[in-house]
């Protein structure tokens, strides 16, 4: 039986990559009824701020009809720059997957902790953010990595602005 979701689920990623103007079909039960899906970029919205040189404030905005997996959410700085540790998730809502089993999802904005183990004030650095979520119409998107640059704030200068992400290179999380 799993191996008959994990065909579903690859059937699905694939039907879905083949091109961002795609529709689902028979959406809700209701064959002919078609929805059109957002891109992965505007499904799930990530932003960030540097809280102050020790803490980022992660952040997506999951347009309604989708939902992003909790678990497949991952942060790291780009390499080079200051590294990140452990995010802090909240907790998700529970929900029987019928690709994944049992998970916990997000809707609506999702704030996420995320401390800069080795940043200083004023460092610029690259928040990666990865993700992976559905489109209540039955289409799963393959994982979305996307980024923000950031200045971390001096000392006492409070938080700094919400940068909106931008699409970054494929393959940084494994």
């Amino acid at each position: 039986m799993k191996r008959g979701r994990s065909v579903a689920a690859a059937l699905l990623l694939g039907v879905f990559t083949a091109g961002l103007g795609l529709t689902a079909s028979g959406v809700g039960g209701v064959p002919g009824l078609e929805a059109k899906l957002l891109p992965p970029e505007q499904a799930f919205r990530f932003s960030a701020r540097a809280v102050d040189a020790k803490t980022i404030e992660a952040r997506f905005d999951v347009a309604d009809g989708y939902y992003l997996y909790r678990d497949k959410l991952r942060f790291a700085g780009a390499p080079g720059g200051a590294s990140l540790g452990a995010a802090t998730l909240p907790p998700g809502k529970r929900k029987q997957d019928e690709f994944f089993g049992e998970v916990e999802t997000y809707r609506g904005q999702v704030v996420v902790k995320v401390p800069v183990v080795d940043g200083t004030p004023g460092q610029a650095i690259v928040v990666i953010a990865d993700s992976q979520g559905c489109a209540d119409a039955g289409i799963c998107y393959p994982p979305n990595t996307q980024q923000v640059k950031l200045a971390l704030p001096a000392q006492g200068a409070g938080p700094g602005p919400i940068v909106e992400a931008t699409p970054a290179r494929k393959g940084l999380f494994k």
